[in-house]
């Protein structure tokens, strides 16, 4: 390996895997420097605060099975760092559903007729199943059944993606449901997971107490503290590259164009946008693949209500079609902390849009008022008692596994390992996948590893076959239990689970 005084790293994007990336080659003395086009950072894990009131764009959960990623998340916020119990709902037809689904909840809340049209709907799909499992709708179908997809998939997904469920990739589905079936949900109910070894989606979980901005925030300040710069408000425009390797990152700044050079570069940056900025340009099939990949863009309008207790949950599904929301946040419940006055309560209004939509052309007070009027017409609280608003708009929050996706990214990818030899691709924008916090992470571990002398594999993060949400009673029996050396919280798991 080049001698690590001769390296000197660029990093694109200071969310959580930017920032992972440049704190693993901290530890390691190698010179790296961040660059972020916007002003804070944490990218979609930040943390917003007005008049006091802290909120997330879109609720962070931080749950991992990497004990590597939990290590790191102790080490840097210690007590600030603390479990948190899960509730969440689905609304539908005005009543509130068990999520995860529990099937005597759902019996109860549907009724006995239309509970026996999804036990016929699912056994149905048992014995003829869709022979192709192209999209969204044939995948869940083949494991709920067509009338529980209709009920609790179609509806929240479509309203989530902004297209039809048959428009969306299979490849999706599989990874963000995973082992989940109706049979399997049944039999969890019915016998336990002692019995059957049936996963559930996790129960608990860690969140910091001012919310994840607090996690990136508080890294960011070391980094800059032990020697790596974070520029901020700079946003990467072009990247130069010649003779198979990427050479220089030019990045647009408050005081001009400005040019950095590196020995090697790690991107978080979505990729549509990493393929317009190279120079030369790719071959147009890798230009036509770039721009085949789409983003959904996301708002929140974060609402102070004027009541002590609105909800239980940490957070609900919107399953109704008659509003435009599809999920709301309590933030109470994630963390006390996350509200001034324990009188009042800040509830999240998120929608899903993209940029042309007519919701996301309202001005902010046009989306306080709908958001308001929305609050109201589903019961949880009066117009009168919403005291304040306001938004949050993102753009590029989610990238698209819309038809195609997949192929593009192999492409991409096939393209930029043969040609661009010193360029990494790490996180969920970065790499055009489905990664949470710890996947993201992880990816940016390898990264800088990589950098080190390492070969490991970026893309293979995040293909185990459980569900990333999965967990075990063996999984529950280390992850969560802490081990004090030498002053320093660390997690192990016990002799018997290795």
């Amino acid at each position: 390996m080049k001698d690590k005084a001769d390296k000197r790293v660029i990093i694109i994007g200071a969310g959580p895997a930017g920032l992972t990336a440049g704190y693993e080659l901290l530890k390691h003395c190698v010179p790296a420097i961040i660059v972020e086009g916007d002003n804070i950072v944490g990218g979609l894990a930040r943390t917003v605060e007005y008049k006091g009131y802290l909120f997330d764009i879109g609720g962070h959960r931080f749950f991992t099975k990497w004990v590597e990623v939990n290590r790191l998340w102790h080490e840097i916020l210690g007590e600030a760092f603390a479990p948190r119990e899960r509730l969440s709902r689905i609304y539908y037809r005005n009543q509130f559903f068990s999520y995860p689904l529990r099937p005597f909840n759902a019996l109860f809340g549907l009724g006995w007729q239309e509970s026996a049209r999804i036990l016929r709907s699912y056994l149905y799909a048992r014995v003829v199943p869709h022979r192709r499992e192209d999209n969204f709708k044939q995948w869940v179908s083949n494991r709920f059944g067509r009338r529980l997809y209709e009920i609790f998939f179609r509806g929240y997904t479509e309203k989530v993606w902004g297209v039809p469920c048959t428009q969306i990739g299979a490849e999706w589905a599989a990874q963000r449901i995973k082992s989940l079936s109706l049979g399997s949900v049944l039999r969890n109910s019915v016998f336990g997971t002692r019995r059957t070894r049936i996963k559930s989606l996790v129960q608990r979980f860690h969140y910091p107490d001012r919310g994840p901005g607090q996690m990136w925030g508080t890294l960011a300040q070391r980094l800059r503290e032990n020697g790596c710069p974070i520029q901020m408000g700079s946003r990467a425009v072009r990247i130069c590259h010649q003779n198979g390797k990427v050479t220089q990152l030019m990045v647009e700044t408050p005081r001009g164009l400005e040019r950095l050079s590196g020995t090697d570069f790690i991107s978080s940056m979505p990729i549509r946008d990493l393929i317009e900025a190279l120079d030369p340009a790719p071959p147009d099939d890798i230009q036509r693949a770039g721009k085949s990949l789409h983003y959904r863009d996301f708002l929140i309008v974060s609402l102070i209500v004027n009541r002590k207790h609105v909800m239980p949950d940490n957070w609900i599904y919107i399953h109704d079609p008659a509003v435009a929301v599809g999920r709301i946040q309590n933030f109470k419940n994630w963390s006390p902390a996350m509200v001034p006055d324990p009188e009042k309560t800040c509830l999240g209004m998120e929608y899903f849009v993209s940029e042309n939509d007519p919701v996301w052309k309202q001005t902010d007070q046009e989306l306080v008022e709908l958001a308001k009027n929305e609050l109201a017409r589903l019961g949880l609280a009066r117009r009168e008692e919403v005291e304040d608003g306001v938004v949050v708009r993102m753009l590029k929050a989610y990238p698209m596994y819309d038809n195609g996706w997949a192929d593009s990214v192999h492409t991409i990818r096939d393209y930029l390992e043969k040609n661009l030899t010193n360029l990494q691709l790490i996180g969920r924008n970065g790499m055009h996948k489905y990664n949470n916090q710890d996947h993201s992470m992880m990816t940016a571990l390898y990264a800088a590893r990589n950098i080190l002398g390492a070969d490991y594999d970026l893309w293979a993060v995040n293909t185990e076959p459980q569900y990333h949400e999965e967990e075990s009673a063996a999984d529950r029996s280390w992850v969560r239990t802490p081990v004090t050396t030498a002053g320093k919280l660390s997690w192990e798991p016990p002799a018997s689970s290795r």
